[in-house]
């Protein structure tokens, strides 16, 4: 097994569930999905379930997600829902977990940050023991996040980042830190076989439409006919990948041999004037854009190097901004009940 990114040499893999060998035993692949009636999650989980192969099981508190999100997959046989914390133990037979939960918006992190901590380390931990029991290997969703405010552009795996370890976003910032420690130190303890994703801003359909993140923002105010609130200065760039373009990403890092961290995010670059004004002239060209205040430790650049990526994973995004936009346009006037104006 290749140790990509350890330091070290790893110990071997705990052996699987002896029904992997059994002759009666169908060989289908039982993944979990923690958070998987999130925004990413349920994509994730449409391009799993799409595999017959596959039997999926979703873990998820709906503290961000939705059982609307999954409402394809309820009753079907290869698939399974439990509501369920990650901070508490949860007892399954599994041979792969993609561990997506946590929140991810600025407003529900910032809302319940304790319980945003909670998820990142003691979830993590317990998903980490469940890999161990069962022999599973395990993807953890991490986060751009984890470069802070970055002093290096654009941002590749090897920059350790610029985070405030007491600011109001470091319970995401600094979980997503001690979530890779825990599974790199159980990977070199245990064996454990990892991956970590470091992902950045992503965008699509199911996103919750009032979440305070600036594509869902946008979006939502030129539905409605708001003004398009640009935090200031609005020179600061984000880049924005795909929700389909992201779940191949992750499913190319969880069946390849790379420990990772791998980014895997677009990187197109845009600020968020630019952003701003692609979202007018695509959705409501008659909307104001209007300068707000900003909101502290908010990063001032943001753009992943996405070479090992590309090398190791034969990954980039295919998706561009201008024609990602309209079909979220197209979610988001179902769910707010706005009709396009011919």
């Amino acid at each position: 097994m290749a140790a990509n990114g350890s330091n070290g040499s790893a110990k071997q893999p705990p052996q699987p569930s002896p029904l992997r060998f059994s002759k009666f035993f169908q060989s289908n692949m039982r993944i979990l999905v923690t958070g998987g009636a999130g925004f990413i999650g349920s994509h994730l989980v449409d391009r799993l379930m799409e595999n017959e192969k596959n039997e999926v099981i979703v873990v998820d508190n709906f503290f961000t997600g939705s059982k609307d999100n999954l409402r394809k997959w309820i009753g079907h046989p290869r698939f399974e829902l439990i509501r369920h914390d990650v901070t508490e133990q949860l007892l399954v037979e599994v041979d792969q977990i993609y561990h997506l939960a946590c929140p991810a918006s600025p407003i529900f992190y910032k809302y319940n940050p304790v319980k945003t901590i909670k998820t990142n380390v003691i979830g993590t931990l317990n998903m980490l023991g469940l890999a161990k029991r069962v022999g599973a290997r395990i993807l953890l969703t991490s986060t751009s996040e984890v470069y802070g405010d970055p002093l290096v552009h654009p941002q590749p795996e090897t920059y350790w980042g610029n985070v405030n370890p007491i600011g109001v976003r470091s319970c995401y910032d600094e979980g997503k830190r001690v979530a890779e420690t825990l599974m790199f130190d159980y990977h070199r303890q245990h064996g454990i076989e990892i991956r970590i994703a470091r992902i950045f801003n992503t965008y699509g359909p199911r996103m919750n439409i009032d979440d305070g993140r600036v594509v869902s923002n946008f979006i939502a105010q030129a539905i409605r006919g708001e003004p398009l609130t640009v935090q200031l200065p609005g020179t600061q760039t984000r880049s924005f990948c795909y929700v389909s373009d992201m779940v191949d990403g992750l499913i190319r890092l969880m069946e390849g041999e790379n420990t990772g961290p791998i980014n895997i995010g677009n990187p197109g670059e845009f600020t968020m004037t630019e952003l701003a004004e692609t979202v007018k002239e695509l959705i409501n060209p008659e909307v104001e854009i209007k300068m707000v205040e900003n909101t502290p430790d908010d990063p001032r650049q943001r753009k992943p190097d996405i070479t090992k990526a590309k090398e190791l994973l034969g990954w980039e995004p295919k998706v561009k901004l201008r024609d990602g936009l309209p079909l979220m346009e197209d979610d988001f006037r179902l769910r707010l009940g706005v009709a396009k104006k011919n």
